[in-house]
């Protein structure tokens, strides 16, 4: 897949991105842990990132359907970079407080409701129809290779150097992805809608009606997200299960995306699987039932290796899931459909991590966390009952290119 150098462009950038963001997560994490010590403000941040995609996620599509999507990443972009330099700069001169860590926590999530569908969207111009398969797994690799990294890279930073310091590494990777968008050589041709935006949200949405197999899959994924979120709850797990620090958290970060790499490194290299929808529901029960023995677990070598499994059977679930949507559905309608998806599989942690910070204020966090897995895996076996097409579908190799792909380098 690197071959293509427009998709390397953007496959090292989404590397770049992903990992400032995982660097900002650790450190916003362990600031609200620091500062109040309370479950139920760390699954406040969960909440607060949620809203904002669940109200403009489809109109972020959208915008990635209607505008140029080369620039619209770059503003996007540039806006990410504009916020993690506010945190950096309120940390760094002692102003930081929880509206002010709350209102940016917000307003990144705002602007990644444009550039994560805008990003998706523009993927399947930089390779032919037939290298999907292995461009979504490569995807997955990235963003879950930076999940690797940025974790403990975050979790090393601000034990070492401070957290306004990890502030200041997220807004440089915005950046550079704003740099790496200005030399893309594609140009494929964008129609705008002739529709308002609310009648381009409503025929984004009508698709998804009307394509069971794809809306049945977005709805798995939300719920599986949504009971296994765990995310921010690690700083607990982390000092008061575990008896660790920032360190430790950074590696619990870690280890799913550890696992997740491995995961896609196998899905991106193998032949695509003839019913993807299989491997979605098969992945999603083994990842919840780590998500569950991780709760249980009070060694942390046990811990790590559940958390590994659990990434790895996310990453083929996640790479499955984004072929299946990109070849159901039209180019002109991709920027919606993946903001759909991006609304779904971003609000389901979101959302869940509120729904444990909660529980976890009343039940404790292993409690709260075993609940999560276990429902995560019932999900997977419900819906593969209410929708069996998603069993059922077979992926079908395509030849033609899309418009503005490039030839291989």
């Amino acid at each position: 897949m690197l071959r293509y150098r427009d998709f390397r462009v953007m496959w090292g950038a989404e590397i770049l991105s992903q990992t400032g963001t995982q660097i900002q997560r650790v450190a916003v994490a362990w600031q609200v842990f620091e500062l109040t010590h309370d479950p139920f403000q760390l699954g406040l941040l969960g909440l607060v990132r949620f809203v904002p995609l669940f109200l403009f996620g489809l109109a972020g599509g959208v915008a990635a359907d209607r505008y140029d999507r080369r620039r619209t990443l770059i503003l996007t972009q540039l806006a990410l970079m504009g916020v993690a330099a506010a945190f950096a700069a309120l940390t760094a001169t002692g102003r930081i407080t929880m509206p002010w860590i709350y209102g940016l926590t917000a307003l990144s999530s705002l602007f990644t409701a444009v550039s994560a569908p805008t990003r998706q969207a523009l993927i399947p111009a930089l390779v032919p129809t037939v290298a999907m398969p292995a461009a979504m797994s490569m995807g997955v690799l990235a963003f879950q290779s930076a999940g690797m990294m940025g974790p403990a890279l975050g979790g090393a930073l601000v034990a070492s150097t401070g957290i306004a310091i990890s502030y200041a590494v997220d807004a440089i990777t915005f950046g550079l992805v704003a740099i790496s968008a200005l030399v893309l050589r594609a140009r494929p041709a964008r129609a705008a809608p002739i529709v308002s935006g609310r009648a381009a949200a409503l025929e984004g949405l009508r698709f998804l009606r009307e394509t069971p197999v794809l809306l049945g899959t977005m709805v798995l994924d939300f719920l599986a997200n949504f009971f296994g979120a765990s995310t921010t709850l690690m700083p607990i797990f982390a000092s008061e299960v575990l008896g660790g620090g920032p360190r430790t958290l950074g590696l619990l970060l870690a280890a799913p995306a550890a696992g997740a790499v491995a995961g896609a490194t196998v899905m991106a290299s193998r032949r695509p699987l003839a019913r993807p929808g299989v491997g979605i529901l098969g992945a999603i029960v083994v990842y919840g039932l780590c998500i569950a023995a991780f709760a249980l677990s009070r060694n942390m070598l046990l811990s790590l290796a559940f958390l590994a499994v659990s990434g790895a059977a996310d990453s083929v679930s996640v790479s499955q899931r984004h072929t299946l949507r990109n070849l159901v559905t039209p180019d002109r309608l991709r920027g919606r459909v993946a903001a759909a998806h991006a609304t779904f599989a971003g609000g389901g942690p979101q959302l869940g991590e509120f729904e444990a910070g909660i529980v976890a204020a009343g039940w404790g966090a292993p409690a709260a966390v075993v609940a999560g897995g276990v429902g995560a895996a019932l999900a997977a076996i419900v819906i593969a009952h209410k929708v069996p097409g998603i069993a059922r579908f077979r992926w079908e190799s395509r030849d033609p290119a899309p418009n503005g792909s490039e030839a291989p380098e």
